[in-house]
């Protein structure tokens, strides 16, 4: 039994004699593959570090030069009024019976739109009739006595001043007649009246009585307004005015229609300032076809007064300035390109400026204000379906 244990304790200690090489190889083989770790990695994050920055742009950041009318304009802003309106009054006295339209009612031309009471209109009617058959008979009475005295004056049996006073007489008679038939038509003048009619088509913007009450003549009625054709008083400087004319094109935009734009033209140009504020108000004319603008509604928009011919043209946001030189940068084969450019005209409504040299048409620039370019930075757009790339 000693004899075993010994020769097992000589076996252990020539197994661990055998492991210790093993040991050392595989620490060997551990360090040399984290070396070759390392320096790949160190590899690559050179590459990295030397590899160009691309830059990206969306078609938002960048512009196309092309070629377009460049328009000098003036700003204006006002108040939508309906050019045609009216307050419609009593033309007679007496109670009206009824009222047949309210606030916002359509109403054609000669509509009947409220009726006042008759039975003293009739009254006064019935006897300017009278008065009329009353002055038809003394005229039938002194056309007789005229016509018999003329043949007693052919035979001399009645002087001539006899005479001339029945023919006084009858032309008096004629007179009256002649009155009572104007009574007579101003009589019925007022039965007619005594319906209230509307005087053009358009739409009732205010009621002002209601039935029951008295009226009198000129009282107002209604307030009507046609809104077909609109108008804008719009004051602008007294230094633009030499270069506004009546029929200069308009547009504008009205707060509640988004980005829908109306077009008008200058109608009128007020002859003096005003003594507040020492500006000249242009009426601009609107047709309104489809009466969605409304009277009260605030525009803003401008007055076209002259345009350029078709020229080379770029946003204003493309052109920088540096030591006193113009220019843009462009994207040209790939890469960001400085070119230095000739600017003319601008237009500060579209955000456009002409430029008379130092781009060809069709070349795409950089309109964002995007900082720290330089020439030669590998440029590429950036599409809308680009999509990322799926993992392996």
């Amino acid at each position: 039994m000693l004899f075993r244990g010994k020769n097992s304790a000589v076996a252990a200690v020539r197994g661990r004699r055998n492991l210790k090489p093993f040991v050392i190889g595989v620490a060997i083989v551990l360090a040399i593959g984290a070396v070759a770790v390392f320096r790949v990695t160190q590899a690559k994050k050179e590459e990295k570090k030397d590899a160009p920055v691309v830059l990206e742009f969306t078609p938002a950041d960048v512009a196309v030069v092309e070629a377009r009318e460049l328009a000098r304009s003036i700003p204006f802003s006002g108040s939508l009024m309906p050019f045609v309106q009216t307050t419609v009054k009593s033309k007679v006295a007496g109670e009206l019976n009824k009222v047949l339209v309210r606030e916002g009612q359509t109403v054609a031309q000669g509509q009947v739109i409220a009726q006042i009471d008759t039975a003293v209109l009739q009254m006064q009617l019935d006897a300017q009739l009278a008065a009329l058959e009353e002055a038809k008979a003394r005229l039938s009475i002194a056309q007789k006595n005229r016509e018999n005295n003329l043949q007693l004056l052919r035979q001399k049996f009645i002087s001539q001043n006899a005479f001339d006073t029945t023919q006084s007489t009858y032309e008096g008679s004629v007179a009256n007649v002649k009155s009572a038939e104007a009574q007579l038509r101003i009589a019925r003048r007022a039965m007619d009246d005594a319906e209230v009619r509307a005087p053009f088509a358009g739409i009732v913007a205010k009621k002002i009585v209601n039935a029951g009450e008295k009226v009198t003549i000129d009282s107002p009625l209604f307030a009507l307004v046609d809104l077909a054709v609109m108008e804008i008083e719009a004051p602008a400087p007294a230094s633009e005015i030499p270069a506004v004319k009546p029929g200069q094109s308009a547009s504008f935009r009205v707060d509640g229609f988004g980005e829908r734009v109306f077009d008008g033209k200058v109608e009128r140009i007020n002859p003096t300032t005003d003594p507040g504020s020492r500006a000249i108000t242009l009426y601009i004319s609107v047709r309104n076809r489809d009466l969605s603008l409304r009277g009260g509604m605030f525009a803003k928009g401008q007055i076209v007064v002259d345009k350029t011919t078709p020229s080379t043209v770029i946003p204003a946001s493309a052109v920088r300035d540096e030591a006193g030189q113009t220019y843009v940068f462009t994207i040209e084969n790939g890469k960001i390109a400085r070119r230095a450019v000739k600017i003319g005209a601008s237009e500060p409504q579209q955000g456009l400026v002409e430029v008379h040299s130092g781009l060809e048409r069709g070349l795409q620039v950089v309109a964002a204000r995007v900082t720290g370019l330089k020439a030669g930075t590998p440029a590429v757009m950036k599409t809308k379906d680009a999509a990322p790339a799926k993992p392996a």
